[in-house]
């Protein structure tokens, strides 16, 4: 998936947010699409949201329409990987806050500068910025609206992994490639445990682990997994 609006460093108006939220949508329907990759093309991932069209109304989804954050719509249940070069501010961070893994080029910036326009995150990086980073960390940013490189992103734990300019894609794909080769009803429930804890409790999260794993154990890429290991094949996952 890829943001294409250069000429305006990839600021996200109205008909970008749709077809963002349509290209979720279609990656969650298609049983073919295993593991995805938000890139964007130019020299930045995005200047954020063009706030003379998009307002966090326009998050508010249909029924059936995979909202990028997970806050105004339906919730997606499958990875998806953030490839970032150059300025990643506002929606940028929040994209990356609300993916699986953010791999990130040397020459990242990132900011999350609403307060210096006079209102604040509304798509949840007030939530993820302080469970992710700690409340210091994320109040030296959202309340300062200051810039920070990619090597602080990486220490804050909004990155995980730094790559010379020009490689970041080749390594969110390469994990993106790791990751599709897996079961993918491993990988659903994986990703759905670990939302589960974030937004329900842990508490809540236990409760559902042995469940979870009985109904796995009776899939065939269960059986195909165990099948691979004894006869010291690789294994060929059908998502069944």
């Amino acid at each position: 998936m890829g943001i294409d609006r250069t000429r305006k460093m990839n600021a996200f108006d109205l008909p970008m947010l749709r077809a963002l939220m349509a290209a979720y949508t279609e990656y969650e329907n298609n049983d073919n699409y295993r593991c995805a990759v938000l890139f964007a093309h130019g020299d930045h991932f995005t200047a954020g949201i063009d706030l003379s069209q998009v307002h966090p109304e326009h998050f508010i989804t249909a029924p059936g329409t995979i909202e990028p954050m997970g806050i105004y719509g339906q919730a997606r249940t499958k990875p998806v990987i953030i490839a970032i070069q150059g300025r990643c501010l506002t929606i940028g961070i929040e994209l990356a806050l609300a993916s699986d893994i953010c791999v990130a080029a040397e020459n990242a910036r990132f900011g999350q500068i609403e307060v210096k326009r006079g209102v604040f995150p509304a798509a949840g990086a007030t939530v993820r910025m302080v469970a992710l980073m700690g409340w210091g960390n994320a109040m030296r940013y959202l309340l300062t609206g200051d810039e920070f490189d990619a090597r602080e992103a990486h220490r804050i734990g909004l990155v995980q992994e730094v790559t010379p300019v020009g490689q970041h894609l080749e390594r969110a794909l390469t994990i993106a490639q790791t990751i599709a080769a897996q079961a993918p009803l491993a990988v659903r429930a994986t990703l759905l445990s670990a939302r589960k804890s974030v937004m329900e409790g842990q508490a809540e999260a236990l409760k559902s682990l042995l469940p979870q794993y009985r109904e796995l154990e009776k899939s065939e890429d269960a059986k195909e997994g165990l099948r691979s290991f004894v006869e010291r094949r690789t294994a060929r996952f059908s998502g069944r």
